[in-house]
């Protein structure tokens, strides 16, 4: 069965099909994460181009089906963010956040929540707001997704939430000093980067402004985030690749 209804969307990618179509993975508010086939690309006329670019949110006209492949019938209010689709930094971190959320999403699962802290995300790098920190709360919370966030709040043995923490990942969790023997191969993270991932695990993204990060401080979360990333998720995508040789020469460029 299928029905034509309007859906929320936002664009995760997009690859070419054949000679004249495409297929569009959409984000959508009300179905989750759907794969969409597009006809007729190759037209001059083709009205529906500005919509299914990455990083453009609109409101489609779509022919849903329950299995399969949708199609894509029309679209309105088409809002790209367009600094983001310019910009080879802010597109390179923006990138890796959709496709995080792609593999962290199992397709037709509903999260509205999710969606429009997406929505709310790429509208952030797009209006100039640190991308290194909207990319570092995203890679947080989506070790939920990932069915492997570690105990944030507070240590593992006693609770206690404030003063300076490590990571263990033989008890998946914080250790406060007090029971840092309890882990002899523990992490000696940088206590800085611990309470900013603590932080981006439970702040909002509008609470972004407040956030102030010196450089030095988002390399050690870097370092932090990465080692939780491959000893718990074990996932390796190419724009986080990219991302990590961009370092070594966007101060040339820039």
């Amino acid at each position: 069965m299928s029905q034509l209804e309007e859906v929320q969307g936002l664009v995760l990618s997009i690859r070419k099909h054949r000679e004249r179509d495409y297929l569009v993975k959409i984000f959508t508010d009300r179905y989750g994460k759907l794969m969409f086939f597009v006809r007729g690309t190759k037209n001059p006329n083709f009205k529906l181009r500005p919509a299914i670019q990455p990083f453009t949110s609109s409101t489609f006209i779509a022919d849903i089906r329950d299995d399969g492949l949708s199609f894509l019938r029309d679209a309105k209010n088409v809002e790209p963010f367009s600094v983001i689709q310019q910009d080879i930094f802010k597109n390179a971190y923006a990138t890796y956040v959709l496709q995080l959320a792609d593999a962290a999403l199992e397709d037709r699962v509903v999260d509205n929540r999710l969606f429009e802290q997406l929505i709310q995300g790429m509208s952030y790098i797009n209006e100039g707001k640190d991308e290194e920190i909207v990319m570092n709360i995203f890679e947080v919370r989506f070790l939920r997704y990932f069915g492997v966030l570690p105990e944030l709040r507070g240590c593992v043995f006693c609770g206690k939430t404030e003063g300076a923490f490590d990571y263990s990942s033989k008890h998946h969790g914080l250790l406060c000093p007090a029971h840092f023997h309890e882990d002899e191969r523990r992490l000696h993270a940088f206590p800085r980067a611990i309470h900013f991932i603590r932080l981006f695990s439970v702040v909002s993204l509008e609470k972004i402004n407040t956030v102030s990060v010196k450089q030095e401080t988002k390399d050690e979360i870097r370092a932090v985030l990465d080692i939780l990333y491959e000893e718990l998720v074990g996932l390796k995508l190419k724009s986080k690749k990219f991302i990590d040789e961009m370092k070594n020469w966007q101060d040339l460029i820039k």
